[in-house]
């Protein structure tokens, strides 16, 4: 399977159908690093699987979300996502977020992850 269809795979079926820890812990490697421009980064499965957990802890309802687009550098393995989404969280401030998050892939697994968002 290419990384294209890995990351539309991952998001189609795992991430737009509640099911993000499962995509993570499929399409994720355990050495991968996960950032936030401008942010430290997150190393390791198990620190970034920590990091997802409290974010989906942290939603009190989802109102909406979608893939604006997707694609893929072939000579350097990776692949980018554009998307939204339309949260409350359980502070009850509610956000439309955008972002765009750019994946490095290795042997079909995620080994570097880059949001760039608003």
């Amino acid at each position: 399977m290419s990384n294209l269809k890995n990351v539309k795979d991952l998001h189609q079926n795992y991430v737009n159908t509640g099911k993000l820890l499962e995509g993570f812990e499929k399409y994720y490697a355990e050495n991968v690093v996960m950032q936030e421009l401008g942010e430290e980064p997150r190393i390791g499965k198990n620190a970034n699987r920590a990091h997802e957990i409290n974010f989906l802890q942290s939603i009190k309802e989802m109102h909406g979300g979608d893939i604006l687009s997707f694609s893929e550098d072939i000579d350097n393995n990776k692949t980018m996502v554009e998307s939204w989404m339309d949260v409350t969280f359980v502070n009850n401030y509610r956000i439309k977020m955008q972002q765009v998050a750019v994946q490095t892939w290795e042997n079909g697994l995620i080994i570097h992850e880059l949001f760039y968002h608003k």
